[in-house]
């Protein structure tokens, strides 16, 4: 009998989970799916067993994981599930490492559901439906703001009175899981070099943001308070004046619950468009309001790299992950182009093919393409732990 590690990464309608055996070296993964649409067409996907949008009943997120765990208990009869690993948005001031959920930490994650509405109450709804199926079950909370913890105070610290600092207000950072795992795969790619001092990393999928590393650490990113803040996204604003939000409120009477829909759900590449928020439509769609919305995402991304630079003193590195990072070719040399300034020289033919590095053998800037797994970062942090 095998020992299993269980990782759930729960959104708003959707779990995706994977399952880890421990062995000598990284965990090894054994299977991956999700379940989308809860709560209105549930369907399970698992991309090992070829079972693609099987029709399911849930509800909810408990009625969900339920389904994950008996198709788990159904399949995998040689593996012995020991602890279950879980993104968890949001950690505060006070979770900066991995830790064992009970019941006090539950209600300190709950408490937390403020600083990440869209987020953080999905991944507390996984861990109670799991303790309420599996009582005996250890779990462990990963935080995607503990890698940017280490941040100076001069990155975090908001231009407001003291006492909202004292609240929690502040610049936290989020997608620490995607960021770890490109760091726990950097010396691998590099075959024994020195790693980088200087390193930006682009985390571009529907979410995105960029950090800055130094000496292996966090000394700024583009996420805020929230994860509105900094790039442009599918769906999401990126940074936006907050006068224009004063404007709407005095103006169009937008309230709290319009203003949330209007920065969430509808702004974004889908709002610069009026089109799609998915990168790949937007590249085979030659109209103007497509052609302008990717030029404008890419101009951010160019300028927040600047900002980057400027915060780790120069660049030697550039790191591009996430599903546009990863697929999308034209985004990456247009922010390349855009940062030949700061020694970036990509090698297009290198780009097109989508290699792992991109960058000509003479750049300044070394530029890679490398994929996230934040699921093998929770499995190897619970592994640890186990």
């Amino acid at each position: 009998m095998r020992t299993g590690i269980l990782v759930i990464n729960a959104g708003s309608s959707s779990i995706k989970f994977a399952v880890f055996t421990v062995n000598e070296g990284d965990p090894a993964p054994v299977v991956r799916g999700q379940i989308e649409s809860i709560g209105a067409a549930p369907c399970l996907s698992i991309k090992e067993a070829a079972i693609q949008a099987l029709p399911v009943e849930a509800a909810d997120h408990e009625a969900a994981l339920a389904h994950v765990l008996d198709w788990l208990d159904d399949n995998l009869d040689d593996v012995t599930i020991a602890a279950a690993g879980h993104r968890v948005v949001h950690g505060g001031t006070r979770f900066t490492a991995p830790e064992t959920v009970n019941a006090g930490i539950l209600e300190d994650l709950s408490a937390l559901e403020p600083l990440a509405p869209h987020h953080q109450p999905h991944n507390v709804a996984a861990i109670r439906a799991i303790a309420a199926r599996r009582p005996e079950l250890r779990q462990i909370a990963c935080f995607d703001t503990a890698f940017h913890a280490g941040q100076p105070e001069e990155a975090v610290r908001l231009s407001l009175p003291d006492e909202y600092r004292q609240r929690g207000i502040r610049r936290y950072g989020f997608h620490g899981l995607s960021y770890e795992s490109i760091m726990a795969q950097l010396p691998g790619q590099l075959g024994g070099a020195a790693l980088p001092v200087r390193l930006a990393i682009a985390h571009l999928g529907n979410g995105a943001s960029m950090a800055a590393v130094r000496d292996g650490r966090c000394v700024a990113t583009t996420m805020g308070f929230s994860t509105l803040d900094g790039l442009i996204m599918g769906t999401r604003s990126g940074s936006i004046d907050p006068g224009v939000l004063l404007h709407l409120m005095a103006e169009d009477g937008m309230d709290e619950p319009a203003l949330t829909d209007l920065l969430y759900n509808r702004s974004g590449m889908l709002g610069l468009s009026g089109i799609s928020a998915d990168m790949r439509t937007l590249l085979h769609d030659d109209s103007e309001a497509a052609v302008a919305a990717v030029r404008i995402y890419c101009y951010r991304i160019g300028r927040e790299l600047g900002s980057l630079a400027a915060a780790l003193g120069g660049l030697d590195a550039l790191v591009f992950t996430g599903g546009v990072g990863e697929h999308a070719a034209d985004i990456r040399a247009d922010v390349c182009g855009r940062s030949a300034w700061l020694g970036v020289q990509m090698d297009k033919p290198a780009n097109d093919r989508h290699d792992s590095v991109i960058s000509t053998p003479d750049s300044q800037v070394s530029v890679r393409v490398i994929a996230t797994d934040e699921e093998m970062t929770i499995a190897r942090y619970v592994r640890d732990m186990l």
